[in-house]
């Protein structure tokens, strides 16, 4: 028995010295020390032995087994140890070699058109109003004075998605809702994405963005609307830019107009951005007409306001010399990357 018990002890240490891996390891303390190993099998024959026999033979198997266990903790420690080297130098960082260079975003234009209107009416007290993209014919029509007979339904014709609701062909489908569920006086925006029934070309899209900005207060005049304007436009394009109103029809204002301002590529003296006028018509405008208020339930005698509707992709084309709409929506970012 004590020569079997040296045997096995010689052979795990020959074994242990030749293991390359934890898994290696780890199957040699199963064949030695395991339920179905070397080390159990002798110490099951010992029920043959007397007393005597039995408590040597037991005293060198606990020291085989000590002996055993020690050098496989040693060996798992050392294989730990190269494992982790290993690691640490498959995964080391050279802190001399020049970083990887970090590719920065750019917002879209017409996100930048959009936050730089935003940011020029905040200043004067603005705030945002946000409204559906799917919004109901009472809404988007009837409440703004296009019944069902007049001719704006066809000028805004959109996307229905049943005989009551459509995709917004307007933001001015905001305004009886903001009516109805703000406190007067107030001055808003409300961008947004608008859908209408139109062939892409080069500067018509069935889906672009709007900018709708409407006031309600007491003494609300047509003044106060150029004043507004004039600044914006100022803001926007240049400290030197004039503005012009002529004289339109919105069925949802009156008086109405659209709003021109003095070409910025040539001061207004022409050339072909403004096709030789001086003059570029950017947004359309006008007094909020009392039925729209009365449907919002706004009452006519105490308050007055004004309404714009401005298209972003119009001016992020003038502003940027863009020449295609189109492009806005590709997401190519060779296009989109000129922004930064």
């Amino acid at each position: 028995m004590q020569e079997k018990l040296e045997k096995v002890l010689a052979e795990a240490k020959e074994q242990l010295s030749k293991a390359t891996s934890i898994a290696e390891t780890e199957e040699i303390r199963v064949r030695v020390l395991g339920k179905k190993g070397k080390l159990t099998e002798i110490l099951r024959g010992m029920g043959k032995l007397s007393p005597e026999e039995k408590k040597e033979l037991g005293m060198s198997a606990n020291k085989v087994k000590s002996e055993v266990g020690d050098l496989l903790s040693s060996k798992m420690d050392a294989l730990k140890a190269q494992a982790k080297e290993a690691k640490f130098n498959r995964e080391k960082i050279d802190v001399t070699e020049p970083g990887r260079p970090v590719i920065y975003g750019v917002e879209h234009p017409i996100t930048q058109t959009i936050n730089e209107v935003v940011d020029i009416f905040k200043s004067m007290g603005y705030s945002v109003y946000e409204s559906p993209d799917v919004d109901s014919v009472y809404n988007t029509f009837d409440a703004l004075n296009s019944p069902e007979d007049h001719p704006a339904r066809d000028m805004t014709d959109t996307f229905y998605v049943n005989d009551n609701t459509v995709l917004r062909p307007h933001t001015s489908s905001a305004e009886v809702r903001a009516e109805k569920e703000l406190a007067t006086p107030y001055k808003i925006l409300i961008p947004g994405r608008c859908y209408r029934c139109d062939t892409p070309d080069a500067t018509h899209s069935h889906t672009f963005h709007q900018i709708e900005m409407m006031v309600i207060g007491e003494g609300i005049t047509m003044a106060d609307l150029k004043g507004s304007l004039d600044l914006m436009a100022k803001k926007l394009f240049g400290p030197k830019t004039r503005t012009k109103f002529r004289p339109h029809h919105f069925p949802f204002t009156e008086p109405s107009a659209e709003m021109d301002v003095s070409c910025f590529k040539c001061g207004g003296t022409g050339c072909p951005v403004c096709k030789g006028s001086g003059w570029i018509e950017i947004l359309g405008c006008g007094m909020t007409h009392p039925h729209v208020h009365k449907a919002g339930g706004i009452d006519t005698e105490k308050y007055t306001g004004f309404a714009v509707g401005m298209g972003v992709e119009r001016i992020a084309m003038l502003k940027y010399g863009i020449d295609d709409i189109r492009l806005l929506y590709e997401n190519d970012m060779r296009f989109i990357n000129q922004f930064k």
